[in-house]
């Protein structure tokens, strides 16, 4: 595969960076998570992301997104993305869940985004 192009981009207003593959960007699916302590905002996107796609890259149709959002004592992440066609959200949505709340993901992000 050639070079990966991510769409990203920085809400002025609301201080959020959204990572994404299509644009506009789409929430078909969708999990919040709050990861304690702060980091950098798009390394961090990049990471959930990558963990996210490994996920679901199984998943026809998907385009993956991470919004993350800084507060002065947290991270607020926003996983998922859009999906062409037909699929369960329910069981896709636990298994972002799944994802999001593995301690290990976790330490290696907020670690690794520094």
């Amino acid at each position: 595969m050639g070079r990966s192009h991510w769409h990203v981009i920085e809400d002025e207003e609301g201080g959020a960076l959204t990572v994404a593959r299509r644009v506009p960007v789409r929430f078909d699916l969708a999990v919040e998570t709050v990861l304690l302590g702060t980091t950098g905002r798009r390394r961090l996107a990049h990471l959930v992301r990558q963990d996210l796609w490994r996920a679901l890259q199984s998943l026809r149709g998907y385009a993956p997104a991470v919004r993350v959002r800084r507060d002065a004592q947290a991270m607020h992440v926003q996983a998922g993305g859009a999906v062409m066609g037909r699929f369960d959200r329910a069981g896709c949505e636990a298994l972002i869940a799944q994802v999001l709340e593995d301690e290990a993901n976790r330490v290696r992000w907020m670690g690794g985004a520094r």
